[in-house]
């Protein structure tokens, strides 16, 4: 009997070494057949998350639509995406589902990673997918139409920022829909972010005794001597006696107008379009287009930055691509900000908020933060008017090196009334190595150096009794 245990006991460790050997050789088999290269396995990655911004003329310090643009960049892109920074990406994970995330899954950085650790080889021609195609630079392809800056604009090599005003006459002889829009800047060295605003020929052609604010009746003279907005140079600051509220949900305007008493749109109308780096152009869907009145002009808002350090010139544009039928739905970005925010000298997480109320029953597609360097968190909740209340978006960590716009996976049905509270957390002490001056007491305004308390909100609305008032072919210029 002992002797048997024995010869089974054997004869199950040589079976358990075969399988193991086996096991081995099978996995060494397999080892040697799974070479990782640029052509078979990371290019396909990089065309999907990266190349929007990493490819010729965008912002990106190298393009990866080659193996030779590419691999001299390889160990640095295995740090980036192994730290997750890259691709930029900022939202809690835990919150909300984003039809543009960009989070790379944990399979494509292991990808990346083993290509790298195994010599960045670029592999077969056969294996290597199409690239992306782009024309002429333009995201949401070729425009109907481009508007562009009347002439090109000189920023000289020093000083502070600008924020410079250009205006760009549509001449549309009837209102017109758009159902894509790209602003796009001539010279990305100097070009922080653009603004493309709608001015119908009501605003522009109103003289200055004329009320420009319905609750109120003031005139626009009048509301200039009395708002808390002073212009420095180029720039729009706040100025250092206003009130100071940051709570801005708290007033009559959510915090979002530069008068106590006048409504929160008398600094903010008639939104087109964004650019700044997460946030480069807008595709809608069948049926959700943007409306420009006959006889409007567009004003671009360019903050230009002199980091550069020698004469730059600029000459920034907007693409447009027509809808061809009325809209069912119009597309609106507002903001909601707080300009009545003070953050004390060495505070390390100054809270402030803003709050915004839904005029109608609406459709939230996205919300896109922005706060400048001593920004370090923001949230978004909606209280809906039965008391209701979820968040939306948060940011736990913001970087203000990236404007990224979220764009909701399904769209958000808000009912008239819901409340949209943004709530903004800054650093001020000495601990932000991004922070200019922790000793002085910061408000709002334009330049970096200032702070903002904003998020854009996209929303489409129905459009009531629509009629087709959209012409075909090219705009009468």
């Amino acid at each position: 009997m002992k002797h048997r245990r024995k010869f089974v006991s054997s004869a199950f460790i040589v079976i358990l070494l075969a399988g193991l050997i086996f096991i081995h050789s099978d996995r060494a088999g397999k080892a040697e057949n799974s070479t990782v290269t640029f052509n078979k396995d990371v290019a396909a990655i990089f065309y999907k998350n990266c190349a929007e911004c990493h490819r010729p003329g965008e912002a990106a310090p190298f393009s990866v639509l080659t193996y030779k643009e590419s691999r001299p960049w390889a160990r640095a892109i295995r740090e980036k995406v192994v730290n997750r920074t890259m691709p930029p990406w900022h939202a809690d994970p835990h919150v909300g589902e984003w039809a543009n995330d960009r989070k790379l899954t944990q399979k494509d950085i292991d990808t990346i990673v083993s290509w790298v650790d195994q010599g960045a080889k670029e592999g077969e021609a056969k294996d290597l997918p199409p690239a992306p195609k782009f024309t002429d630079g333009w995201n949401i392809g070729q425009p109907d139409l481009v508007l562009q800056m009347p002439e090109e604009y000189t920023l000289e090599a020093s000083g502070p920022d600008e924020y410079q005003y250009f205006t760009i006459p549509t001449n549309f002889t009837e209102d017109r829909y758009v159902r894509a829009v790209e602003a796009r800047p001539g010279n990305r060295k100097i070009v922080h972010h653009i603004l493309a605003l709608i001015q119908p020929p009501s605003a522009s052609q109103a003289p200055q005794r004329t009320p420009v604010d319905e609750e109120s009746g003031k005139t626009r003279a009048e509301m200039e001597k009395e708002s808390i907005i002073y212009t420095d140079g180029f720039l729009r600051r706040v100025k250092a006696d206003a009130p100071v509220h940051d709570d801005g949900c708290s007033l009559p305007n959510g915090g979002g107008g530069t008068l106590l008493d006048a409504s929160r749109r008398d600094v903010f109308r008639g939104m087109l379009t964004v650019w700044a780096p997460g946030r480069n152009f807008i595709i809608w869907e069948p049926g959700v287009a943007k409306k420009i009145p006959a006889g409007s002009q567009i004003i671009l808002q360019v903050h230009y930055s002199k980091a550069a350090g020698s004469v730059q010139k600029d000459r920034s544009s907007v693409g447009l691509i027509f809808s061809n039928e009325p809209p069912a739905r119009q597309h609106t970005t507002d903001l909601i900000f707080n300009a009545y925010m003070q953050i004390p000298s060495g505070a390390e997480r100054h809270r402030a908020s803003a709050c915004w109320t839904a005029p109608a029953d609406i459709q939230v597609k996205a919300f896109m933060p922005h706060m400048h360097v001593r920004g370090s968190a923001m949230e978004v909740r909606a209280i809906y008017p039965d008391g209701r209340e979820i968040i939306l978006l948060n940011v736990p960590k913001y970087d203000f090196s990236w404007q990224t716009n979220f764009s909701l996976k399904q769209p958000l049905n808000a009912p008239k009334g819901t409340r949209f509270l943004v709530t903004g957390y800054f650093d001020n002490s000495a601990k932000n190595r991004f922070n200019p001056d922790p000793t002085r007491e910061v408000r709002w305004g334009d330049p970096t150096y200032d702070e903002m308390l904003a998020c854009f909100i996209d929303y489409t609305m129905v459009v009531q009794n629509s009629k087709s008032a959209v012409g075909s072919g090219e705009a009468n210029q």
